[in-house]
């Protein structure tokens, strides 16, 4: 299966996963933002700011090959998905806070993903780097994100019942889809995918533990209650895998790029479920009342 075969896959799998968000979100799911402002931006720096620099730390202790730390700092500017709002669920978190922050930060990812990508690229490539993300082409990947989960929205507004009963089916959907597209763009790169994998596995797994322990107890150090907490720690810590190789298959067009969101897939449900068991088990008392 070839890359532009790839480059087909990728987006409708992401488009479907977007819509099925859009299914789950209200109006009042972004008013809600304006309810726990302090919240929704200690998780925002965290995640647009915090990360990327440990991320690119971490890049930079472990020396990888330019077109692997591109591709790993494009993970840690990638926001969370819909399967951090099901860990957060699991583990006891404020999951309203959650489909928030999931939608909102889709929506800056337009601004913060493309200006990380660019600064990466300068840094690993030392400026002899053709590799570019072109503004159409950004526009059109965030176009498959953000378009389904609007129409999914309007879907969930005119339709509710309809909505509803579509949920189950568009998820185990997309899910398949994805599981294929996923399939193919690791067969593409297997020899990378197993030279690499040690290396980026521990990485991945360092980038995981890291998310979700300052997704954790950087909002709580600040007053923040412990649902809350759980939330960010899940939103933070559990990124979207698909979106980092989307946009290296389909706007960067280099599948080796797209090798460390393929190895941090698998290696990331290790971490979030050790986390989900101890956050769930917890006792911590609220700081805020809700």
């Amino acid at each position: 299966m070839n890359n532009s075969i790839i480059g087909v896959f990728l987006p409708i799998a992401l488009a479907l996963v977007m819509f099925g968000l859009g299914l789950t979100l209200t109006v009042q799911d972004f008013v809600r933002v304006g309810r726990a402002p302090k919240t929704v931006i200690i998780a925002l720096v965290c995640q647009m700011i915090v990360l990327p620099v440990i991320c690119l730390g971490l890049m930079l202790l472990f020396d990888f090959e330019p077109p692997l730390a591109v591709g790993m700092m494009l993970l840690a500017a990638s926001p969370g998905g819909t399967t951090a709002n099901l860990f957060s669920h699991l583990a006891g978190g404020d999951v309203a806070l959650n489909i928030s922050l999931t939608a909102i930060n889709s929506v800056l990812t337009i601004i913060t993903l493309p200006i990380i990508v660019s600064l990466s690229i300068a840094v690993f490539y030392n400026g002899e780097s053709s590799i570019a993300a072109q503004p159409t082409k950004v526009l059109q990947v965030f176009a498959v994100v953000l378009v389904p989960v609007a129409i999914g929205m309007g879907v969930r507004h005119r339709f509710t019942s309809f909505a509803e009963r579509m949920r189950r089916p568009v998820k185990i959907t997309s899910i398949a889809v994805l599981v294929l597209a996923i399939v193919a763009a690791a067969s593409v790169e297997f020899d990378v995918l197993r030279q690499h994998y040690n290396s980026l596995g521990i990485v991945a797994l360092l980038l995981s533990i890291f998310s979700l322990v300052i997704g954790y107890y950087v909002p709580t150090l600040f007053g923040v209650s412990h649902r809350q907490a759980i939330a960010t720690s899940m939103e933070i810590g559990v990124h979207n895998a698909v979106l980092a190789i989307t946009v290296a298959v389909s706007v960067l067009g280099s599948t080796e790029m797209a090798v460390p969101g393929l190895v941090y897939g698998v290696v990331m449900f290790g971490p979030a479920a050790v986390a989900t068991y101890l956050l769930s088990r917890s006792r911590t008392p609220e700081l805020i009342q809700r």
